[in-house]
């Protein structure tokens, strides 16, 4: 499974990315893997700001539809377009191509994001 070591991690299976300010997260390749192939991408809290925890959009799998979580607090830029007409970019390339949304980081980074080997450690990888 790959899970690149500088990236962080959450519980809820998101991924994040941080530089100058900003973080870049989209979903893991578990959890792309559990959901199946993805047909579709919502997020329509592009310019809120949205606190850790709460729900910023849902991917939509074959046979369900799964919520997505802020990993941090912040401003949500920008949402990766390429997906709205190549969803499937998900499941071929979650840490590149298939990234979902772009935040301004605000206030502190929380202190349970998981390092590559604390996630690989709670999904058994």
């Amino acid at each position: 499974m790959n899970l690149p070591k500088e990236l962080k991690y959450t519980k809820d299976h998101e991924w994040v990315k941080i530089e100058d300010g900003v973080a870049t997260i989209g979903i893991t390749e578990f959890a792309q893997r559990e959901l199946g192939d993805i047909v579709y991408v919502e997020v329509e809290t592009v310019g809120e700001s949205i606190a850790s925890g709460e729900v910023f959009g849902t991917v939509e799998a074959v046979k369900t539809v799964s919520d997505l979580f802020m990993p941090l607090e912040g401003e949500i830029l920008e949402f990766n377009e390429e997906l709205e007409s190549s969803p499937e970019l998900v499941n071929e390339s979650p840490y590149e191509d298939g990234w979902m949304i772009k935040v301004k980081i605000s206030g502190e980074l929380p202190e349970d994001l998981l390092t590559s080997e604390e996630y690989a450690e709670l999904i058994g990888a």
